[in-house]
């Protein structure tokens, strides 16, 4: 895959599925675009910012989890797996893991290249004897990991409820993708936001200090830099919703005013008040976090929460694979 971080208009360079993703999703009605592209370098340096917002507990919350039970994960998943992180991002929940299970290698997997690079220099600068192996690519597509690690046990790491980014259906086969990744005895730690009320959801996507806006409207700049775009960022503001119905905050970009603009030389129109839909995040309670998980083909063994509820951790292993009738 292509590095997403082009600058001054280079779309011949622009990865090819961002491209096909976006002029879809302007087509579509109601529009939308998929949020596994936000982070490019400038989106992943957004939301790392954002998880330090005080409104956005999950991180903070997270972290505070698997600072208590490493010892229980240490001793319920073994010494020498390679541990996988999906969407690596900063790596920054990453060292509370690796200094508890003795990990024989570690794999970060993120699409922003350069993101991936500097953030895997830290680590290795933190851990000098752990070999780290950066991965470039998407990983919501099959992965063939690195021959180095084909005969070590594996743990996937999926933490920050990314999960929680994608329709049901999306996330079992998800994590079909990733049983596949890992192979036969693999295991998986994986986030989960909890159910809450909206008054907590709400401003944990739509911070006082804009930042969250910033981050969604980077997505249209993105297009502008990307795609040769003319889409006039004045003409959207960031809205974040809690839709009860389907248990999920939903991001938007809203139009402010009627705009015409041009994508990769195609023309699109909008109408005030129409959206580009950009971001889902389900939040799952116990029951449902766990059929999940078993249906996209993994076993849970052990679950852990904060004192408030708010988000959970769960380790989970592969179920063996069915033969073929």
């Amino acid at each position: 895959m292509l590095k997403p971080d082009i600058e001054d208009g280079q779309r011949s360079l622009a990865d090819p599925a961002f491209r096909a993703d976006v002029l879809a999703g302007l087509e579509r009605r109601p529009r939308a675009i998929p949020a596994r592209w936000f982070y490019d370098r400038r989106g992943s340096e957004l939301f790392e910012a954002i998880t330090d917002l005080p409104e956005y507990y999950p991180t903070r919350t997270e972290i505070g989890i698997l600072d208590r039970i490493g010892n229980e994960v240490r001793d319920l998943v073994g010494p020498g797996r390679a541990v996988v992180e999906f969407g690596s991002g900063s790596s920054a929940k990453t060292p509370l893991l690796l200094r508890c299970v003795e990990p024989s290698a570690y794999v970060p997997i993120d699409i922003s290249g350069d993101f991936l690079r500097d953030s895997s220099k830290t680590l290795s600068a933190a851990f000098p004897n752990l070999l780290v192996l950066p991965f470039e690519a998407d990983f919501m597509r099959p992965l063939a990991l690195p021959r180095t690690i084909a005969d070590a046990p594996k743990l996937g790491f999926f933490p920050g409820s990314t999960i929680g980014n994608m329709t049901p259906l999306m996330a079992t086969d998800l994590l079909r993708t990733m049983r596949a990744s890992l192979g036969e005895g693999a295991m998986l730690l994986i986030g989960m936001d909890r159910i809450k009320s909206a008054d907590i959801l709400v401003p944990a996507y739509d911070d006082a200090a804009g930042v969250t806006a910033a981050f969604n409207m980077n997505l249209l700049d993105r297009m502008n830099r990307e795609l040769d775009g003319t889409v006039p960022l004045y003409a959207f503001r960031h809205v974040a919703r809690w839709n009860d119905d389907r248990a999920r905050i939903e991001m938007h970009l809203e139009a402010v005013s009627d705009a015409d603009f041009t994508v990769d030389g195609r023309p699109f129109s909008i109408a005030a008040g129409e959206t580009i839909h950009t971001e889902n995040s389900h939040k799952y309670g116990p029951r449902d976090a766990r059929i999940l998980l078993r249906t996209g083909g993994w076993t849970p063994v052990a679950e852990w929460t904060d004192p408030d509820g708010l988000f959970a951790v769960y380790l989970a292993e592969a179920q063996p694979e069915r033969p073929a009738p």
